[in-house]
């Protein structure tokens, strides 16, 4: 960690140099602020959902409507956070230049931050309009106290036989809520 305005900040995982609008295969997990159970419930090893874990499931196979090129492979929503594989494959590369000048007047700011700003179709970018989406429904639905944890964390799937392994562990993450580490019940064990 480092220190920014006296202040602690943590280190994004994000690879420096990946362009997360490239084609791939994206595992994801997104997780409720400070881990509150607003997405339903555990009961014998099968997920319930609540209202908002119906939203939350909504939105997220409705990705591919809002965002071009991307489709959503095996997911799951679990009481307090969601796994699931974002795909990018695009027919054609994309390339992004970032030039970016230290000497600008003020009218060149916007510019400037426009350049190096996320761009559409980036995973960072799919993921904030996905959880803007959701949290603005519980806004506008009598559920104001629904939050996101503000970081998400992001695995590349590479072409090395995981793909089917991290599948099956999304598949089994409701079986295992017993024992998974976001289960807030295991945080003393």
């Amino acid at each position: 960690m480092t220190l920014f305005k006296n202040k602690y900040r943590v280190e994004s995982i994000r690879l420096p140099n990946r362009d997360y609008a490239a084609n791939g295969y994206y595992f994801v997990t997104i997780c409720t602020n400070e881990r509150q159970w607003f997405f339903g419930d555990v009961i014998n090893g099968q997920m319930h959902l609540s209202t908002i874990g119906q939203i939350a499931e909504k939105f997220w196979v409705e990705i591919p409507k809002h965002c071009q090129d991307t489709y959503i492979d095996t997911y799951v929503i679990m009481p307090n956070h969601m796994h699931g594989i974002v795909v990018i494959e695009r027919s054609e590369c994309r390339t992004f230049g970032c030039n970016v000048s230290t000497n600008f007047n003020q009218s060149d700011i916007s510019k400037a931050a426009s350049e190096i700003s996320p761009k559409a179709g980036t995973l960072s970018v799919i993921l904030r309009s996905y959880k803007s989406a959701v949290t603005k429904w519980c806004r506008m639905n009598g559920y104001p106290e629904f939050a996101w944890q503000q970081r998400f964390y992001e695995h590349i799937i590479r072409a090395d036989g995981s793909l089917d392994q991290i599948r099956e562990y999304i598949l089994y993450n409701s079986v295992k809520w017993e024992h998974d580490k976001n289960n807030p019940a295991n945080l003393w064990m």
